[in-house]
């Protein structure tokens, strides 16, 4: 009868195509929290069923837990094969993780291993996965050659991402990888921003998948993305990084914004609590304006009034205090952001790109 085949964080990586699926044993709650990169969710204990087992060791023991334990996996187990695993033939290869690599994972990668797939099970589970991303982000980022996106609110720096990625380019999107558009007003509708974690191993599988002698695009962020914080190692590489800065008229960027922001005209009220909290920066008086022309639905001129005194007066200080090469950054205009304004624009950014590298 065959065996589960232990397997380590480093040389599952090295050899990853070599498994068809990759099972998480743990529960949809943990799962949710953060995964292997194409991970399944198969838990052999759910989130309810997990609360209980631990409730149990705290009042009646170990022995009492792993008994009552055992009978729930089993049962979970033989689901799981029964269900998401029925059509899997023979020769399907799957690896196996839990936490740390203990009993949940033993036990369906037992089961597995019994029926004759040829299963594999990480060593260590999630938690060594965990601490390799963390020391690889960190070792990978300083590696890359960035080239940062520079531009005021409204200078539609997330679609030049898209444009320059759509042309072939590499592009580490935060803001998308956030789902936060890294301002007070930032939130998406309908998509919440992963954990941090989560965030850290987005940032982590997209930088391992970047060639090392091409550049990486990358717009001028902040350390916070929403509630998200970019690994040092990651923001200092970008923040010491070459800029281009992009350049656009105050209307087209209001134009722009308010194209980008819409959702905030069905909902004034969550727009106008938003607002409250920069009343610590700007006083209530000025907040209250604010709010005023939100409730009357004169949105051009509160968003001229916003760049005007809250982002570019913000965004500067950050540029000037965080990305010392700003001041020697080339320019691109933006004279508008129609598709084929920013595929010109996303086309002389690559250029530039190109010439400001230090030849080989």
């Amino acid at each position: 009868m065959r065996e589960p085949i232990p397997i380590s964080v480093a040389q599952a990586l090295a050899d990853w195509e070599r498994f068809d699926t990759v099972v998480d044993a743990r529960s949809p709650a943990e799962f949710a929290g953060d995964h292997l990169p194409g991970a399944v969710s198969a838990p052999v204990l759910d989130d309810a069923q997990r609360a209980a087992i631990g409730t149990l060791y705290k009042q009646r023991g170990a022995f009492e837990a792993k008994r009552a334990g055992a009978a729930i996996v089993a049962r979970n187990v033989g689901t799981l094969i029964g269900t998401l695993f029925a059509t899997r033939d023979k020769a399907w290869r799957p690896l196996v993780y839990c936490w740390r690599g203990g009993n949940r994972s033993a036990a369906l990668a037992t089961v597995m291993a019994a029926v004759g797939w040829r299963t594999s099970v990480l060593e260590g589970g999630y938690q060594a996965f965990r601490r390799h991303v963390i020391d690889d982000l960190a070792a990978r980022a300083p590696r890359h050659r960035f080239v940062v996106l520079a531009g005021r609110t409204g200078t539609a720096k997330s679609r030049l991402l898209q444009q320059l990625a759509a042309r072939g380019e590499q592009v580490l999107d935060l803001e998308a990888l956030a789902c936060h558009r890294g301002s007070v007003l930032g939130g998406m509708p309908d998509a919440p921003q992963p954990g941090q974690k989560r965030f850290e191993t987005l940032l982590w599988s997209a930088l391992r998948a970047f060639d090392v002698q091409r550049v990486v695009f990358v717009e001028s962020e902040s350390r916070k993305v929403g509630q998200c914080q970019v690994p040092e190692g990651l923001i200092g590489a970008v923040r010491a990084a070459r800029c281009i800065r992009i350049e656009a008229p105050i209307d087209v960027r209001s134009r722009f914004l308010l194209e980008e922001y819409r959702h905030f005209r069905d909902d004034v009220a969550h727009l106008r609590g938003l607002l409250g909290r920069l009343v610590p920066l700007h006083g209530r008086e000025r907040v209250a304006q604010w709010q005023a022309l939100a409730e009357s639905g004169h949105w051009l001129a509160l968003i001229e009034r916003l760049l005007a005194e809250h982002y570019d007066p913000s965004y500067d200080r950050s540029m000037r205090r965080n990305y010392g090469a700003i001041g020697d950054a080339p320019s691109v205009d933006l004279p508008a952001t129609d598709e084929s304004a920013l595929q010109a624009a996303a086309a002389e950014i690559a250029e530039r790109a190109r010439l400001s590298q230090p030849s080989a």
